[in-house]
């Protein structure tokens, strides 16, 4: 059986936001914390999870991730704030 997908945003100690995908959003939280996350927020920490949405397969989650990063700033805190 396939495993589903989660998009997810954290806002970054900077206030900086991070776009990411996984199929367990606590695991891959708790390895940005630890700095074995991507490298963009090794140095950003601390970091709040702040939006999460599921999103089925890969592909879905990989094109969702793709539009959330195409978003203006302003729309993203739009979307963190819902």
């Amino acid at each position: 059986m396939d495993k589903t997908w989660t998009l997810y945003v954290l806002r970054c100690g900077d206030g900086s936001l991070y776009t990411g995908i996984t199929t367990d959003v606590e695991v891959r939280l708790a390895a940005h914390r630890a700095g074995k996350g991507a490298k963009y927020t090794r140095g950003r920490l601390p970091l709040e999870l702040v939006y999460s949405e599921k999103c089925g397969t890969h592909s879905d989650a990989l094109k969702r991730e793709l539009a959330i990063k195409a978003l203006p700033r302003e729309e993203k805190e739009r979307l963190c704030n819902l």
